[in-house]
């Protein structure tokens, strides 16, 4: 059970006043953490990219890692180092978000969020800015789509005429090839 936060973390940006009714934990994130760490066919999916990188962050924030693998792109998944991922959340005193950017369609199925995730460190606020790319993945049984983090900082072993990662079976170079 989660504590009844007063503030979503996806919802605090130490730069900017511009949230005036910052929505509370329960009411922003709470959901899609509990729907798809509950195991439910039926999750609640992320509608765009950035809703998904808002429930990520509050996942880092939170200490969520199970959450954070199961937005990774699937093939990737299992690659991830689930324990150093949680120890960098629990080390770090995350501080808020900010979305720069959000462009919701570069091509058919990707999308990209520039954002800061802000951290206090002894010498005040620093920021993780990055720009990440996302991917909308089909499910071909129910034709829904799910968006998912595509992580650069995996390593693996595929290359440029090879299916792609994420199984859109289009050439991994035509398609997220382009985000590594």
């Amino acid at each position: 059970m989660q504590p009844n936060l007063p503030v979503c973390p996806c919802q605090i940006n130490p730069v900017s006043e511009a949230i005036k009714a910052a929505l509370s934990y329960k009411d922003c994130c709470q959901p899609y953490h509990d729907s798809l760490l509950s195991q439910e066919a039926d999750s609640i999916m992320a509608e765009s990219a950035e809703r998904l990188m808002r429930t990520r962050y509050s996942a880092f924030a939170l200490v969520k890692p199970d959450y954070i693998v199961k937005t990774t792109l699937p093939t990737q998944q299992s690659l991830l180092d689930i324990n150093a991922m949680e120890n960098w959340a629990k080390e770090t005193d995350w501080a808020g978000l900010e979305i720069v950017e959000h462009t919701p369609k570069r091509g058919k199925r990707h999308a990209q969020v520039e954002f800061k995730a802000y951290f206090n460190t002894v010498d005040g606020i620093q920021a993780h800015h990055e720009l990440s790319a996302f991917v909308k993945v089909k499910d071909k049984a129910t034709n829904d789509g799910r968006w998912y983090f595509l992580d650069p900082t995996v390593s693996m072993s595929v290359t440029q005429k090879q299916p792609c990662i994420c199984g859109s079976g289009e050439k991994f170079k035509r398609c997220c090839g382009l985000y590594f």
